[in-house]
C-alpha cells in the first residue's frame, strides 16, 4: 500500500473534522478524555510541588503513624 502524504492545510482540516465528528458523535467519550487530560496535569503538578520539599524518611513517616 503506497504511504499517503498529507501537506499541513490537509492534515489541519483532517484533525479539524476528527474533533467535529468526535464533538458531534462521541460527546460523553471526549468529556471523558479531556477530563483524564486535566487529571494527568494536575497529578503532573501535584508531583512536581511535592518534590521541592525535603523528603522523609521511614522512621519518621512510622513515628507518625504510630503515635
Amino acid at each position: 500500500m503506497p504511504a499517503t502524504v498529507l501537506d499541513e492545510e490537509q492534515t489541519k482540516n483532517l484533525l479539524r473534522q476528527v474533533l467535529v465528528e468526535l464533538l458531534e458523535e462521541r460527546r460523553s467519550e471526549f468529556h471523558q478524555l479531556v477530563i483524564e487530560a486535566i487529571e494527568e496535569v494536575a497529578l503532573a503538578n501535584a508531583i512536581r510541588a511535592g518534590r521541592q520539599n525535603e523528603f522523609v524518611g521511614e522512621d519518621e513517616i512510622r513515628a507518625v503513624l504510630e503515635a
